[in-house]
């Protein structure tokens, strides 16, 4: 394949995987997320890939949990209700010390919802879905080309922490078709980078990988240092972009296909006599509070596919929480670049 194409999101993801030396899928059918375990499947043959339709997402979930023990890098793509039933993987994953990556196609609920583009899942990705204190490290596109890129940045970060990266997909971003550039690069390997792995103890010493403690103050211990791999985390990886926020009086938070929405209200705003920005979030976890650190004293509008998620992480971030205004829709309903700058126009004029 050519290094630029024309592509669909779900498939960019999924050819760049390949590319990254992600050779590994295991996956439960579920829309709008399908497209990436069907494109595995039909490339299969011709790649020397491993590609497993689970009985259940809690089986593809454990798959991938297995196949990061020896070293390789696997994945899964699913959406909410899929997540769901794979969160205690995740908290095992974490735990483990497993570097695995998950793409979460997000669409409305709660329940089953219907097969649009939405949010709503957001607390369950950055709090932990499972029991017990860890983070999983999200990763949010907002196009193709980024879908595509993120392919190699989710394995790279989770190979580097030793940690599960979930990629926070939506309806939308995943049946866009889009121009996109696919990188040629495999991983860079090394004895030495999974010297960790289950991969056999001749000549070396035995690799144990296990989550389990002798007493609670053992198990104080292996949790403590989790924590501390976490702060490294949320210190050296808070990624975000910004666009006309020096000016701004108003500044819009949004993230994946909102964030697209939001750069036309932008215009529209400007065009108006409005000095409006906006951050976009990249990393949901760890959450780009430095991001607001510049801005102390501005005003903020927070639109999602939900009915206020990351609105609270953003009231966390800044000085003033009453100069935070939230506009959410639901359903799989996305609101127009009109609709935002009326918003704004009425929250802040």
């Amino acid at each position: 394949m050519a290094n630029k194409a024309f592509m669909q999101g779900n498939e960019a993801f999924a050819e760049s995987a390949i590319r990254a030396g992600c050779k590994y899928f295991f996956g439960y059918p579920i829309t709008p997320s399908s497209e990436m375990p069907e494109y595995y499947a039909k490339k299969a043959p011709q790649e020397n890939l491993v590609f497993i339709q689970a009985e259940t997402e809690v089986a593809a979930f454990n798959m991938i949990a297995g196949v990061a023990a020896t070293g390789k890098r696997a994945m899964t793509a699913t959406s909410g209700p899929g997540f769901s039933l794979g969160t205690e993987a995740m908290s095992f994953m974490a735990a483990a010390g497993l570097p695995a990556v998950v793409v979460d196609v997000m669409r409305p609920g709660p329940a089953d919802g219907d097969i649009l583009a939405a949010q709503g899942d957001y607390f369950q990705l950055v709090k932990g879905g499972g029991h017990g204190d860890y983070n999983t490290i999200v990763l949010a596109p907002y196009s193709v080309q980024e879908l595509a890129d993120f392919a190699f940045l989710s394995f790279e970060l989770a190979e580097k922490y030793r940690n599960p990266v979930v990629v926070a997909s939506d309806g939308m971003l995943s049946k866009m078709m889009e121009n996109v550039e696919l990188r040629e690069q495999e991983p860079i390997t090394s004895k030495e980078q999974f010297a960790w792995a289950l991969t056999g103890a001749k000549g070396r010493r035995h690799n144990s990988i296990t989550t389990c403690a002798l007493g609670p103050e053992h198990w104080e211990q292996f949790n403590l240092k989790l924590q501390e791999k976490y702060k490294a985390i949320a210190e050296n990886e808070q990624r975000w972009e910004e666009y006309d926020t020096e000016d701004a009086d108003v500044i819009i938070v949004a993230y994946g296909s909102v964030a697209r929405i939001a750069l036309t209200a932008i215009q529209i705003a400007r065009e108006s006599g409005m000095r409006v920005g906006m951050i976009r979030p990249i990393t949901l976890w760890p959450f780009p509070q430095k991001a607001f650190d510049k801005y102390p004293e501005k005003n903020y509008f927070v639109t999602e596919l939900s009915a206020g998620q990351m609105v609270e992480d953003v009231r966390l971030s800044v000085k003033h929480k009453e100069n935070v205004k939230f506009y959410g829709r639901l359903g799989g309903i996305s609101p127009t670049p009109v609709e935002l700058y009326k918003k704004i126009a009425e929250y802040f004029t």
